[in-house]
């Protein structure tokens, strides 16, 4: 073991005659540990901006699956493919139209007879119950045929575009979605942060979103949503982000980081030289000089790195005397000197 490191005194015994009877006088020397040349920082109290990150999915805004509400129905067109950019409303694909057709023709005979009966009726010739039956079976009829046109006419209920073709024409319709759009701009992502920072995140707040895909640049969404209950398992809320996307430079599906400025708190840093990390644990720790010129070991939990600066969560006090160097040498008890 290294002198220096040494905490036992050592101790060299002299033997001397001394007094007229012959009597043995023993002195003590004592030779002090070499102390450990040391610079030192102090640590400070600073506004630090409390930044909570979270991993998430960028995901679509909106997501909608073009399916007729009738299986085992022939698919007539297609009329858009894969990477297409379509608007609310715009015809997409369209069924045979067989089952129309006969539906529309039966609704036609309905109402030809209906036109025919009104007369009889106001002649006497037939009863209001017979009419009325009459009109209520033209009314079930065009109610049938406005649903076969609305699935043999599909139309995108969103401006988005088109992610998946899983159909061709000629194909007959079975549980699998023919179309599958995405509205990509704006994006959204959904985030499960602590329950202990619910009272801090708010509507409409800022969050910048940082993605592997492209390192080099930084997003600004915002929060459009709180969801009003917890997760009792993992102590969590989730918060809904909306992200612009007009470059379309983001994509749903990729990996995203989303950080929250939960506004300014005082915090402890020290530089981060000081801190000294144990090989082959997650333990850091800082060296805290002592009034009697020895060093104390403080295991301490940190924060986020700001420049050549750590944030200290816990086991140091702002005003404390931390040493910088030689840390290799240092341990608990350790006798130092600072110098100048």
């Amino acid at each position: 073991m290294k002198k220096n490191l040494v905490l036992a005194t050592v101790v060299a015994v002299s033997l001397s005659m001394v007094g007229c009877g012959g009597k043995k006088e023993q002195s003590v020397e004592v030779i002090q540990p070499e102390k450990v040349l040391i610079k030192t920082a102090e640590a400070i109290s600073a506004p630090v901006g409390q930044l909570v990150e979270v991993s998430a999915n960028i995901q679509p805004y909106k997501q909608n699956s073009i399916t007729p509400a009738v299986q085992g129905v022939r698919i007539d067109q297609i009329l858009v493919d894969v990477g297409h950019h379509v608007s609310k409303g715009q015809l997409v694909a369209t069924m045979d139209p067989i089952q129309y057709n006969q539906a529309n023709t039966q609704l036609l005979s309905l109402e030809a007879d209906l036109a025919r009966m009104t007369p009889v009726f106001e002649a006497g010739g037939i009863s209001a119950q017979q009419l009325d039956a009459m009109k209520t079976q033209v009314a079930i009829q065009r109610d049938v045929v406005a649903n076969l046109k609305k699935n043999i006419e599909l139309r995108s209920p969103i401006s988005g575009v088109v992610t998946a073709r899983n159909a061709e024409a000629g194909d007959m319709f079975a549980n699998m979605p023919i179309l599958q759009i995405m509205q990509i701009n704006p994006l959204k992502i959904t985030a499960s942060i602590s329950e202990k920072y619910f009272s801090k995140v708010k509507m409409n707040m800022p969050v910048e979103i940082a993605t592997e895909v492209l390192p080099d640049e930084k997003f600004m969404g915002k929060v459009s949503l709180i969801y009003p209950a917890m997760d009792a398992a993992t102590r969590t809320f989730t918060v809904e982000i909306t992200i612009p996307n007009a470059g379309n430079k983001l994509r749903p599906g990729m990996f995203a980081r989303a950080i929250f400025n939960l506004g300014e708190v005082e915090s402890v840093l020290v530089p981060d030289v000081a801190i000294k990390r144990q090989a082959g644990t997650n333990e850091r720790a800082v060296f805290v000089v002592k009034e009697d010129g020895t060093v104390e070991r403080r295991v301490v939990e940190l924060g986020r790195q700001i420049e050549k600066n750590y944030v200290i969560l816990s086991g140091l006090n702002a005003g404390e005397q931390v040493s910088v160097t030689g840390l290799s040498k240092l341990d608990d008890g350790t006798a130092v000197e600072i110098s100048k």
